[in-house]
């Protein structure tokens, strides 16, 4: 079975991520599609194993197995929590919906470290920018900005929400680059500030789930071994 067949065949979950997800779409923003599939058990009795993810087949597509995909979303990995909170769900099956049901137990406050480690890389790449350029790339300004917001959220209320809503027009001022520099760096530290101290009074466990979601991919294997039966 092909990469491409594991995708078009066993996908269980998919939803459109980017711009379009976040409330940020322009006239000409893609349409990023993220999905998982559920490779069939028999195929992990084999030497060469199913592949843990899948680019395509369509342009801007990606895939996870769903075990890959459970993996990162334990770590709290900000891009797989935020495909399980897209508003725009493409496709999802008895076990895709299943999973998305699930998706409080991936939650924990082990986000601060996740979110803010991927910021942290990201800010680094935008500070190197400025030193070279002058400027930075004020399209992953913007979307630095927004992660840094949706994890002090996430960490305030416990639960996780993608679109940036009334922040909207400021962060496309920052991606047309209207918004000086000094002023983003600002409001960087200020989001960072907030989501540091955020995570002492989190209501949000100190570790996910792992026995629960381990039950449903259980469950999901053997569901699949019973179909190739």
């Amino acid at each position: 079975m092909t990469p491409d067949e594991l995708v078009r065949e066993h996908t269980i979950y998919s939803c459109v991520m980017g711009s379009r997800a976040f409330g940020l779409a322009t006239e000409g923003s893609d349409t990023d599609v993220r999905g998982v599939y559920l490779a069939p058990t028999p195929l992990f009795w084999r030497f060469d194993k199913p592949p843990a993810h899948v680019e395509g087949p369509a342009p801007e597509q990606f895939s996870w197995e769903l075990e890959r995909f459970c993996e990162l979303a334990l770590r709290n990995n900000p891009n797989v929590l935020e495909c399980l909170h897209s508003p725009v769900v493409e496709y999802a099956d008895d076990l895709g919906r299943e999973l998305v049901a699930l998706r409080g137990a991936f939650l924990s406050r082990q986000a601060h470290r996740t979110f803010v480690r991927y910021a942290g890389g990201q800010r680094r790449k935008l500070d190197a920018d400025v030193r070279q350029h002058g400027h930075p790339r004020w399209k992953h300004a913007m979307h630095l900005l927004r992660l840094l917001a949706s994890c002090r959220d996430l960490l305030r209320t416990g639960e996780l929400s993608i679109d940036v809503g009334e922040d909207r027009d400021r962060l496309l001022a920052v991606k047309r680059g209207e918004v000086p520099w000094p002023e983003v760096e600002s409001w960087m530290n200020r989001l960072q500030e907030e989501a540091d101290r955020a995570h002492d009074a989190s209501p949000l466990p100190l570790a996910p789930d792992h026995a629960r979601v381990e039950d449903f991919l259980t469950r999901a294997r053997r569901a699949s071994v019973l179909r190739e039966l």
